[in-house]
């Protein structure tokens, strides 16, 4: 199959804009609310998703956003709670949808079998350094999960670059893909920027594209209303989280008429 197949039997559309619905807080987190629910979480995450479905999106991403500073290994509260939320909600998306896990590729993947979800996206592979020291990936175990789960329908979306964490390798990161692709075969590449909100380099977009061949490339971080058209021209379709939120900032949830504008622009540069 080849990724325009592949992204039209996923996403049911090319160059598909996938919406990031960042879930406030979990039990755990230390910027958990107390004086919250995870049923009141609930109720967010289900304005939000239908924020974004009514906007026109074409797929939903669920991911712990907000669970800073991220883990290498999550705590159970947050896949349990991540689980149930989207339990909660799954029925009201008409759309697509996927999870992340963000820093746990094994609970990306375990998560993906208890929610249905379609598609994931995470670091799984490399080896990073930043804030929160090193993390390392363990993407030959991931994959054996997947196996052992009988996801096989379940498409990865590997990110190439942890945003502000630096890659502790040398290569040039069109090198890592090429190498990326041949050892652990995954179906889209996401370029991130420096950080949330910050827009995926066009030229690396158009060298990634090159070293993928037939596999799908998406900008991972910074597309807007103002961009996302000439973004486009350069990869096979984005992830969008702080794009469609109030005033664009990432702390923030979504905005019904940013989505609007945003998805009004997509759907005129695919015509």
């Amino acid at each position: 199959m080849n990724k325009q197949e592949m992204l039209r039997n996923t996403f049911g559309t090319e160059k598909p804009i996938i919406a990031l619905l960042h879930i406030d807080p979990l039990p755990g987190d230390p910027l958990y609310d107390y004086d919250r629910s995870v049923d009141q979480i609930v109720e967010t995450v289900r304005t939000d998703a239908a924020n974004l479905i009514a906007g026109g999106v074409d797929a939903i991403l669920f991911s712990n956003e907000f669970s800073m500073p991220y883990q290498n290994a999550v705590s159970h509260a947050v896949t349990s709670s991540m689980a149930y939320i989207i339990g909660q909600v799954r029925n009201e998306i008409t759309v697509p949808f996927g999870v992340h896990v963000i820093s746990d590729g094994a609970a990306t993947i375990e998560l993906a079998a208890a929610t249905g979800a379609s598609f994931v996206r995470g670091i799984f592979t490399g080896a990073y350094v930043g804030e929160c020291g090193i993390k390392e990936t363990d993407i030959a175990a991931a994959l054996r999960r997947k196996k052992e789960l009988r996801l096989d329908h379940l498409r990865m979306f590997y990110m190439v670059n942890a945003e502000a964490d630096a890659y502790l390798n040398d290569r040039p990161l069109s090198t890592i893909v090429n190498s990326l692709i041949f050892k652990c075969k995954p179906d889209g590449i996401a370029l991130s920027g420096l950080h949330a909100g910050e827009e995926a380099d066009d030229r690396m977009l158009d060298d990634l594209s090159a070293a993928a061949g037939g596999v799908a490339v998406f900008a991972n971080t910074g597309c807007t209303k103002d961009n996302v058209a000439e973004k486009l021209q350069h990869c096979d379709g984005a992830f969008v989280g702080t794009g469609f939120k109030v005033d664009g900032k990432f702390e923030n949830h979504t905005d019904p008429e940013r989505i609007r504008a945003f998805m009004d622009i997509v759907k005129a540069a695919r015509r």
